[in-house]
């Protein structure tokens, strides 16, 4: 699979699991709107694709976030199937990214550094 198809993909994946999540049409209260989807990597087969979360908040509901979308991974990949033509969805596997957390952290410590 030539990397600029898996580019569009990763592209369109990020886009309708970002208005699957942020649209209402997941309606569990564990999962918060104020999560962030980073980053998609797809398989070159296309039949995996780990979305990378961010949160910023508590651990342990970041934790919980992540696990609920893992559970409800089959129902977003049947919303998807729905949503955009491809011949196969990539099975969904997300994943903690705290970079935004650990940006933040690095920012402040750099304004305590100045002070």
């Amino acid at each position: 699979m030539s990397e600029v198809r898996i580019r569009k993909v990763e592209s369109l994946l990020l886009e309708e699991i970002s208005n699957i999540i942020l649209k209402e049409d997941l309606k569990d209260p564990r999962i918060s709107k104020l999560l962030s989807i980073t980053e998609i990597r797809v398989s070159k087969d296309l039949g995996f694709a780990k979305v990378y979360i961010s949160y910023y908040g508590d651990r342990e509901t970041f934790v919980t976030i992540v696990d609920t979308l893992n559970h409800a991974s089959g129902f977003i990949r049947g919303l998807l199937g729905r949503r955009i033509r491809l011949k196969t969805i990539p099975q969904l596997r997300f994943i903690l990214d705290e970079s935004i957390e650990k940006g933040f952290k690095l920012i402040q410590k750099m304004k305590e550094n100045l002070t």
